[in-house]
């Protein structure tokens, strides 16, 4: 028998069940993959939390003008309004430590001892000319 749940709901579904996944990953990740794995969630454009965000600000645009043909309660439209928004101004807040999480993201450079530039002595010089 064919699965008759619609794509975007099974989509949603899969999209959940992954979310849960990265939640274990994280949970057990050492720290540098933490931030590796939190910068990717919260950048604000691309990320999770930046995808969640527009995918919110649709669902309100779309619960609004279900709300005036009379088929959605404006309390939905409104719910969905408010929590696009804030959103919106967390992934503001977090955008401040955006520098903070790359930077324990990234392995340290190997601490090499600065080693000054060979200057050719005089008599290396003398001989040229």
């Amino acid at each position: 028998m064919p699965d008759s749940t619609p794509y975007a709901v099974a989509l949603a579904e899969d999209i959940a069940r992954r979310l849960h996944r990265l939640t274990e990953h994280l949970a057990q990740a050492p720290p540098r993959q933490a931030a590796q794995i939190l910068g990717k969630v919260l950048d604000a454009d691309d990320g999770v939390l930046g995808r969640m965000t527009g995918l919110m600000a649709t669902g309100s645009q779309i619960a609004q003008h279900r709300a005036q043909a009379g088929s959605f309660p404006p309390e939905v439209f409104l719910a969905l309004g408010r929590a696009t928004n804030e959103l919106h101004d967390i992934a503001l807040d977090l955008d401040e430590h955006a520098d903070d999480i790359h930077r324990l993201a990234t392995p340290p450079t190997a601490a090499h001892p600065s080693v000054a530039k060979p200057v050719a002595s005089d008599m290396v010089v003398r001989r040229h000319r």
